[in-house]
């Protein structure tokens, strides 16, 4: 199958032939159709998480077609339309059995610890726990960012936020990630400021529903301004010390943080206003992905119109130019939005 390769950190991405997958007698193999490229693809790439082995294949957001079933699979066959979420789940541990497999301590992860989705084909584990059918009528190339970019946001404000009608919200960083958790506490009834240094992510932000606000100097007092005293919930969509102490400080007392870019290498332990947690009785809560079992909440509000995948996508690329867009991300986001490559 074709694959696109890194044999060592931040040495440029190639087109190769790699074997195809094996199918686990209790996983599946994926004809790709469609796949994300995200942030955490580059941190990957440029040496950031431990967890990924050389030569390596990244990418962890898709959507496609069973290929292969394993003997042991009865939910799912050969032709099926599939999701599913970047963390691989072993649906026997305790936090399994609670129906928190976004936690699995033995969780496995595509792009990362495992070959990952840019390429034809790609194995996925417990196919009948981790997978998810893919209604006819979302099409591949707006799915492909469920798994990550909209499931993440999804998790970040309905489970953990537990976002409210009215209240006011505000997402430090508009990339893809950011943008949809704009559009995902939009739908939810709240008030959304929208902070980015790029004119054309708040310009996105802006244009789903969100006031936008410039980072930079400041940013605190003027998301204060404009929430009327500071938010209930901050995010940081982005991941970074700036964005992640800028969030904290942009809340009202008893406001709620929830840190879901990832902070890594430089920014992996950053100096938080903790002194300020304490007096005003903040909350910081962390968010890694999505459950399986919040797919079904989520797919209910993509179909009844309230989540439009369609807004989420900066830029549609072709599966060849993924080594470009990997390259490209070392000067920032490309387009406000998700880069989606299609195959075939």
């Amino acid at each position: 199958m074709r694959a696109v390769r890194y044999d060592a950190h931040h040495q440029p991405p190639r087109l190769v032939e790699a074997p195809d997958p094996d199918c686990p007698p209790r996983g599946a193999v994926i004809a790709v159709r469609a796949t994300g490229v995200c942030r955490s693809d580059w941190h990957a790439w440029r040496g950031h998480d431990d967890s990924v082995s050389l030569p390596h294949i990244p990418g962890h957001e898709f959507a496609g077609v069973i290929e292969k079933v394993g003997s042991e699979v009865t939910r799912f066959r050969t032709g099926d339309r599939v999701t599913a979420p970047f963390i691989l789940a072993c649906g026997s541990c305790e936090q399994c059995r609670a129906g928190a497999t976004q936690v699995c301590p033995r969780q496995q992860q595509p792009g990362f610890d495992l070959p990952g989705t840019w390429a034809e084909q790609v194995a996925i584990s417990e196919a009948d726990l981790n997978l998810v059918a893919l209604p006819e009528e979302i099409d591949m190339t707006l799915a492909a960012g469920l798994g990550c970019r909209v499931g993440t946001a999804h998790h970040a404000l309905r489970t953990q936020a537990r976002v409210a009608a009215g209240e006011q919200v505000v997402v430090h960083g508009c990339g893809g990630l950011g943008l949809a958790c704009v559009m995902v506490a939009l739908a939810a009834g709240a008030d959304v400021v929208a902070v980015d240094i790029s004119d054309r992510a708040l310009a996105a932000a802006a244009a789903l529903g969100a006031t936008p606000v410039p980072a930079g100097d400041g940013v605190e007092e003027r998301v204060h301004e404009a929430t009327g005293g500071g938010a209930h919930i901050s995010l940081d969509a982005l991941g970074s010390a700036v964005t992640a102490r800028a969030a904290i400080g942009s809340l009202r007392p008893r406001g709620r943080h929830v840190q879901v870019g990832l902070l890594l290498g430089e920014d992996a332990d950053p100096p938080l206003p903790i002194g300020r947690v304490i007096a005003q009785e903040l909350q910081i809560l962390g968010s890694h992905g999505l459950a399986v079992a919040e797919y079904r909440q989520l797919l209910a509000d993509v179909a009844g119109g309230g989540l439009d995948l369609a807004a989420t996508v900066g830029r549609m690329i072709a599966f060849e130019d993924l080594p470009t867009a990997m390259s490209e991300m070392d000067q920032g986001p490309a387009t406000a939005g998700i880069t989606v490559a299609t195959l075939g």
